[in-house]
């Protein structure tokens, strides 16, 4: 993982290059859409307010848990007896990308749904109650960090999430196997240039022209950004969005031309 300086130093590259964000520029009508009806959109959907309350909750939870992690580890903490405190403070997903995918799923409505990576159930709860009618498989490695999740959901009463409990490895072949297709998928998962390419290659092998595909952090690594690369050059990638913390796909026939997009958000 890049440091706390080298993430700055990039960061600062990646902000000083993008688009502004408000779509001036932008010459993709389809991106100009997203910019302007789903990144920019600030309307606060009824369930915003009692999934927040839910995160406050688990930054207030000085409970200890033990944790069982599959994937690169966590960058903060190291020792497997944790805190729900400080799992949730450094690994769910700030309010303001949470909120970007219950907007980008209730803008496109997709009925099969794959989270890779849990954690307590904050943005899987966002995307969930964002299309209602849809199924959401939800996948965690750690059995009691999936068992809080499973509280959460209970809690925000969300009746439309499978949670799938074990390593990625098994668990993400075997739902394949049963799925058609798949509509949307986001991939929080590993952090590893090998596992997110086959990531992203099982998913691929059951996604169509109007899936979309949302990868997080990124530039979290070398790593990471290798993946990053492989993955926008695939030729069945007809768009992307970086967006620094997340990168978004699509894969839409009807665009020509390869592009690439960093938008400031």
């Amino acid at each position: 993982m890049y440091n706390i300086h080298q993430l700055a130093l990039k960061y600062l590259r990646y902000y000083t290059t993008a688009s502004n964000g408000k779509g001036h520029g932008v010459h993709s009508p389809f991106v100009f859409d997203f910019i302007k009806f789903i990144k920019n959109d600030r309307k606060q959907y009824p369930s915003f307010l009692p999934i927040e309350k839910c995160r406050k909750k688990l930054l207030a939870n000085n409970q200890l848990i033990q944790v069982q992690d599959f994937g690169a580890g966590s960058t903060v903490i190291k020792t497997k007896i944790r805190r729900i405190d400080a799992i949730a403070a450094s690994s769910l997903k700030p309010k303001k990308f949470a909120q970007l995918f219950h907007r980008i799923v209730r803008a496109y409505q997709p009925q099969n749904i794959i989270e890779l990576g849990t954690s307590f159930g904050i943005s899987t709860a966002y995307m969930a109650t964002a299309a209602p009618n849809a199924e959401l498989y939800s996948f965690e490695g750690a059995p009691a960090i999936a068992q809080i999740a499973q509280e959460n959901f209970d809690q925000l009463n969300i009746k439309n999430i499978q949670l799938i409990k074990g390593d990625f490895a098994d668990t993400l072949p075997r739902v394949l196997q049963h799925l058609d297709r798949i509509d949307f998928a986001y991939v929080d998962g590993n952090h590893r240039q090998i596992p997110t390419i086959d990531y992203f290659n099982q998913l691929m092998a059951k996604s169509h022209e109007n899936s979309v595909i949302i990868f997080d952090d990124i530039h979290w690594s070398a790593e990471m950004e290798a993946a990053w690369e492989i993955i926008k050059a695939d030729e069945r990638v007809k768009l992307s969005i970086d967006l620094f913390f997340v990168g978004i796909i699509f894969f839409k026939t009807e665009f020509k031309v390869k592009q690439d997009f960093k938008l400031k958000f």
